[in-house]
């Protein structure tokens, strides 16, 4: 058999080799993410770029800006990354503990910024004070979870509670340790929140009527009721508003 002359092979194997991707390190500084969140400010950066800021770097052969487009692609979006479990996460080559508990991290961040707004002491003066922050909390929840913000006689926020978990449509909820609570912690007035994970906030008949039962059971107490919210996907629904209290 006759050799195959050193050209020949050494042009097939440049051939077989893939394509070097260049480093984000080594792009323009105004096409790199970082670079353009800290110049431009990050309303100007698009979904994969800032999580790309937030993976740091990626792997060889894939820039962390390709792996944030694959995180996108895969979990539908933003708020399908952050929400995704590290088992999930790390089911995407080049995302290892590190990135995963980085985007974790960066969820958290987000609840707890929303969170200071219901810190103990703050004044609720508006329905969208607390609506913003029941969203954060309440709209990705697999189950039914039912809360209550608990509030002194200025409506001052002294505490928030998850009371009772349930099921994916049903969460039984006990008007008595409402009224305990909010005795224990000397409550003038609050507010019941609780989710619907099918993503629709429409009030429920199950939902006016355990909304009559613990404004009832308050009333014995001295305690106001202020509203229910029903948190949906993306919005939130007031019982107060609809004249359901």
């Amino acid at each position: 058999m006759a050799p195959v002359p050193t050209h020949l092979m050494k042009s097939k194997l440049l051939k077989a080799r893939p394509a070097k991707t260049r480093l984000i390190n080594e792009w323009p500084a105004a096409e790199r993410p970082r670079e353009r969140l800290l110049q431009s400010g990050p309303s100007h950066l698009t979904d994969a770029e800032l999580l790309a800021v937030l993976l740091g770097r990626g792997i060889a052969g894939v820039s962390a800006l390709d792996l944030a487009r694959q995180l996108l692609a895969r979990f539908g979006g933003m708020r399908g990354v952050l929400n995704a479990g590290h088992a999930e996460l790390e089911t995407l080559r080049g995302l290892g503990p590190g990135k995963s508990a980085a985007l974790t991290a960066a969820r958290e961040c987000c609840c707890r910024y929303m969170g200071e707004k219901l810190l103990p002491g703050k004044t609720l003066s508006s329905p969208g004070d607390s609506q913003e922050f029941l969203l954060a909390r309440l709209r990705d929840r697999p189950q039914e979870v039912f809360c209550c913000i608990f509030l002194d006689n200025r409506h001052r926020v002294l505490a928030f509670e998850e009371l009772f978990q349930g099921t994916i449509d049903n969460t039984t909820v006990y008007p008595r340790e409402v009224v305990r609570q909010a005795l224990q912690r000397n409550a003038a007035a609050l507010i019941l929140a609780h989710n619907h994970p099918s993503g629709v906030p429409e009030p429920s008949e199950a939902d006016r009527l355990i909304t009559r039962r613990v404004r009832d059971a308050l009333e014995l107490v001295d305690v106001r009721l202020l509203d229910h919210f029903v948190v949906g996907d993306g919005t939130c629904v007031s019982l107060a508003s609809r004249g359901l209290l």
